[in-house]
């Protein structure tokens, strides 16, 4: 295999490695927790034991190494998944248009800007914001057409800061953007998009990441969630101040389990209700004391203006935060997206 080509996978390999180490050496085990879900810990430590042994075989040029006639697989299957191990020729037609296809979407991915302006869609009010920390974030959030006439919802947040999460999260719109058509359950999607994504060379990092479905003749809300922040739903009932659900994991993050299972979760919203979906830089958000802005503190944010529309909502959201922190410097991107429930 091309010595460069090496060189840049073991570059990558190493990079992914050091990130997800970090990462779980200065975070707090119940945070690790949260990002991976349902996922044990042994499960992060398969895939990096994956890392371990492609870092092990390209030192010794035996990555990519094809079983079946012992020479080097295609150098763009294993840019796509460096644990490739048989060259495109030897798959049946079935398993070679498969693979063709997922070729195709891995050199389509680009980048492009995060939405204008939300979607005007039966039954629901959509409002967000986005302010990254650094000139370019890691913070990702889109609206879609999901397939059975169903409005599609993102939110995500890149491990990292800066051009190469920014970079990431471009990828990651542009898989969600080409594949929601084909796929009517948000955890297959999800399945597919970790495909792609777990053993690719350019992707260096893991994201968390919340997608759901609205449908707006049985207004049901289906959602997967791959260890991002618990969306807060409050539930309008009369006579109370509402009901307060949080929508936790239903499956590890992008990019940090080597087996990995997403399972979808639906919930029926009615007028009144209120959906916030958020990244962690609005929870960890901290004032000068060193003291964090909170789970508690924003759902009693939300029940006390719950009766606003989802634009001032936000608002009131973003003025909580700034109150909170007193002029504290930002340490994080920080990322709202409210979906209010109307008749």
């Amino acid at each position: 295999m091309d010595e460069g080509l090496l060189t840049r996978i073991g570059t990558s390999l190493r990079s992914k490695r050091q990130a997800i180490q970090d990462w779980a050496r200065n975070t707090e085990p119940e945070k690790v927790q949260d990002v991976l879900g349902p996922a044990s810990l042994e499960a992060l430590d398969r895939h990096l034991a994956v890392i371990d042994t492609a870092l092990k075989e390209a030192e010794g040029n035996e990555l990519g190494m094809c079983v079946v006639c012992h020479e080097p697989v295609e150098s763009r299957l294993i840019q796509m998944d460096y644990t490739a191990c048989v060259c495109i020729e030897h798959y049946s037609d079935e398993e070679r248009r498969s693979l063709e296809n997922e070729l195709e979407l891995a050199g389509a991915v680009q980048r492009s800007l995060l939405p204008q302006r939300p979607p005007e869609f039966p039954h629901l009010e959509i409002a967000a914001f986005s302010r990254p920390a650094q000139i370019v974030g890691g913070d990702y959030f889109d609206f879609f057409p999901f397939a059975g006439a169903r409005q599609g919802i993102a939110i995500s947040d890149v491990a990292g800061h800066g051009m190469s999460s920014s970079l990431i999260m471009a990828s990651l719109q542009s898989m969600l953007r080409t594949l929601t058509q084909e796929y009517t359950s948000p955890s297959e999607l999800i399945a597919r998009i970790n495909r792609l994504c777990i053993h690719n060379i350019q992707f260096t990092t893991f994201v968390t990441l919340f997608l759901g479905a609205f449908d707006p003749d049985t207004r049901q809300f289906t959602y997967v969630n791959a260890g991002h922040n618990p969306p807060l739903l409050l539930q309008s009932r009369a006579g109370t101040r509402g009901e307060v659900k949080w929508l936790s994991p239903t499956g590890a993050a992008v990019g940090l389990t080597e087996d990995f299972t997403y399972t979808d979760e639906a919930v029926p919203l009615t007028a009144g209700d209120v959906l916030l979906l958020y990244t962690d830089g609005v929870t960890e958000s901290a004032n000068s004391l060193g003291e964090f802005f909170g789970a508690s503190r924003l759902a009693s944010l939300v029940r006390d203006n719950a009766g606003l529309s989802a634009h001032d909502l936000v608002h009131a959201i973003r003025d909580g935060l700034d109150g909170f922190a007193e002029g504290a410097t930002q340490a994080d991107d920080v990322t709202i997206v409210v979906m209010r429930v109307v008749d």
